[in-house]
């Protein structure tokens, strides 16, 4: 495989993997290409474009094996091994995530919590949270290299920052704050690098709604 996947195609890539995994649930040994994008409302072409630069083997007669494809991506994404990350700000959303049932599909594990409030501090729940006070000891002494952020607008640059100081390389933000991914140096330290993912509900929301009245005049 030649160089970095863009985001699209790894977006896409999730998309096929949890397809295959339903289509294996079912007891399918192959896929087709268009099985593939109509699924996830791509066509055929885009599909092989992606299982080709993942080096995925087919072909137009006997389409893709199941099992080794699920492997081949599940591999790319780093499912076949545990996956962890912390949460920071543990209010509405924070807590929702910190109980969302999904990650397990995934083998993703949000190991703490992480909360300004005292009242938020529980070390005996299922995900412990702690006092944000504590962010930087925490990831000191554990190997993680994500971060979620759902904290309040007006603390999520302060918190950002001490995420990424504290070696954080890889950033799922909640707030409305959009946060530059940083590219990081090779010869300064205290630049580090870090890849970001700006979660903006609102605009998605407003986008839909868009997309509804457009409908709506047609």
């Amino acid at each position: 495989m030649d160089g970095a996947l863009n985001r699209n195609t790894v977006h896409r890539l999730v998309r096929y993997l949890r397809v295959l995994e339903q289509l294996k649930a079912l007891g399918f040994l192959k896929v087709f290409s268009n099985n593939l994008g109509d699924a996830i409302g791509v066509t055929a072409a885009v599909v092989r474009k992606d299982l080709a630069q993942i080096e995925a083997v087919g072909n137009k007669r006997g389409g893709y094996n199941i099992d080794p494809l699920i492997e081949r991506i599940s591999r790319l994404l780093g499912r076949d091994k545990r996956q962890y990350a912390v949460l920071v700000g543990c209010g509405r959303l924070g807590s929702a995530l910190l109980d969302y049932p999904g990650f397990e599909a995934d083998n993703i594990e949000v190991s703490a919590g992480f909360d300004l409030r005292p009242e938020a501090v529980n070390h005996s729940g299922s995900v412990p949270i702690y006092p944000v006070d504590k962010l930087e000891e925490y990831l000191e002494a554990h190997d993680i290299p994500v971060g979620i952020l759902t904290v309040p607008d007006n603390a999520a640059a302060e918190i950002f920052d001490r995420l990424v100081a504290a070696g954080i390389v890889g950033v799922l933000n909640f707030t409305s704050l959009q946060l530059k991914p940083r590219p990081g140096t090779e010869t300064d330290e205290s630049e580090r690098r870090c890849f970001v993912e700006n979660i903006s509900i609102g605009l998605e929301l407003a986008n839909l709604f868009y997309l509804v009245r457009m409908y709506a005049s047609m």
